[in-house]
């Protein structure tokens, strides 16, 4: 088995890897359809209600991230999963029967958009953490890029499946079909042979330990160029749901199917992105930066495509981009950060990769409702372009960066950094070490 798949000789990896990729087609699913039922069915065509939709929906991750990262480095992540995955299946079940029923209104929508929110908050920094306890430290790398291509390949089969079974079906059993999956996880979970986990440290009960994280994240400066810039991002770029919906039924007239497929084609750029990433040893700040500005012009020219199909087609350099970005920050953030905080920082890289969602949609979404769809995609390229160059500057002035391009040898691209940052006043001198070190 070549490099890409190297996790997947790993027993415990290759159930959590099947059983993943059940329950991520499921959730695409479930998105698709949720966003269609609210935009279709239970409004106007009204873009800020799908864009409340997805705040809700994201919303609790600014309030229990944190927490859910303390729980996260104290208790039995395995066993917390189990907790967390069934119950993100009891909710789709409940939602299904209120479609399938006849009685389903925008606001249960939005009550069962927030109550996933809140469990889906305390299962993410779990779910990140975790994959370190599958496989040896060496491999954790690869385990992160192959949780990406997992998820990407759901993402590439998800909304194509949604928008066929919406049209066959209708969405009330698609929330019926993505409860169900989630019995894959669980299945997955309870057949691991837990005497070949790799346990990570537990962190101890104490006072302050949320503040200790962010103490720790304010003295790598890497981490905070990376929250930085995936911060922003996210807010304004990465709303595809959204804004796929609004494009392929506002702006080209389309329906589920077609709807569907646009989220299918931009998946084949996230799974190709997935693959890479799991070949990559270890990523750096660098990357994150690059990825965000491809993102930046990959956006730029999908909004102004004139046609569906031209328009479907842009959507693969930008999953390529977006799916490099995410998973070089996931992981560059992960391998880099003592195991002992490691959920407690994962956790405030989810709320702000996660947690922007909640002020970003309504505002993508109003844009989308009163400039047109277009201009819903654009004000994420300009985002992305605006906080790559400016953490680049950033990045150049502070770490003393070098840019070296030869035309005649190899390596044709050098980027020099001569010098190690110095600690901030109250962080160790490993966590100084550690951030130059990702920074290269």
């Amino acid at each position: 088995m070549n490099s890409t798949f190297a996790s997947l000789r790993y027993f415990n990896y290759r159930l959590w890897f099947a059983g993943a990729l059940v329950a991520n087609v499921g959730t695409w699913m479930q998105r698709v359809a949720q966003d269609w039922l609210v935009l279709t069915d239970l409004s106007d065509d009204s873009g800020l209600a799908v864009g409340i939709t997805t705040a809700l929906q994201f919303a609790p991750t600014l309030l229990l991230s944190a927490w859910a990262g303390v729980l996260a480095d104290r208790v039995n992540r395995r066993k917390l999963l189990m907790i967390t995955q069934g119950a993100q299946g009891v909710l789709a079940f409940g939602l299904g029967a209120l479609v399938l029923s006849g009685h389903a209104q925008l606001w249960h929508v939005y009550l069962f958009a927030l109550a996933l929110g809140a469990v889906a908050a305390l299962d993410q920094p779990v779910r990140q953490t975790f994959v370190a306890e599958l496989v040896p430290a060496n491999r954790l790398s690869n385990a992160v890029g192959l949780n990406s291509t997992s998820f990407n390949a759901a993402r590439l089969i998800g909304p194509g499946v949604a928008g066929l079974a919406i049209a066959a079906v209708g969405t009330g059993w698609v929330f019926v079909i993505n409860g169900v999956s989630f019995a894959a996880t669980i299945l997955a979970l309870m057949l691991m042979r837990t005497g070949e986990l790799h346990t990570m440290p537990v962190a101890p009960r104490a006072k302050g330990q949320i503040r200790e994280g962010i103490r720790y994240v304010r003295g790598r400066s890497d981490i905070l160029v990376i929250m930085a810039v995936i911060g922003v991002v996210s807010t304004f770029g990465l709303n595809f749901q959204m804004t796929s919906a609004l494009m392929a039924r506002a702006e080209f007239g389309k329906g589920a199917g077609e709807y569907g497929i646009l989220g299918s084609v931009l998946a084949i750029g996230s799974l190709a992105g997935a693959l890479l990433a799991a070949r990559r040893e270890r990523p750096r700040v660098r990357l994150v930066i690059g990825a965000a500005f491809a993102f930046g012009v990959a956006t730029g020219v999908q909004a102004l495509m004139p046609t569906y199909v031209s328009c479907a087609v842009a959507c693969i350099p930008v999953g390529l981009a977006s799916l490099t970005m995410m998973t070089a920050a996931n992981t560059t953030i992960q391998m880099s950060t003592d195991p002992v905080v490691r959920g407690r920082v994962m956790s405030l890289y989810m709320i702000v990769m996660l947690g922007a969602t909640p002020i970003g949609s309504p505002i993508v979404g109003w844009i989308g409702e009163h400039f047109g769809p277009r201009w819903s995609i654009g004000i994420g390229s300009i985002t992305a372009l605006l906080v790559s160059v400016a953490a680049a500057l950033w990045a150049r002035k502070r770490w003393q960066v070098q840019v070296r391009y030869r035309l005649l040898s190899r390596p044709h691209l050098e980027v020099l950094h001569p010098e190690v940052p110095a600690p901030r006043r109250g962080v160790d001198q490993v966590a100084a070490r550690e951030a130059a070190d990702a920074a290269l």
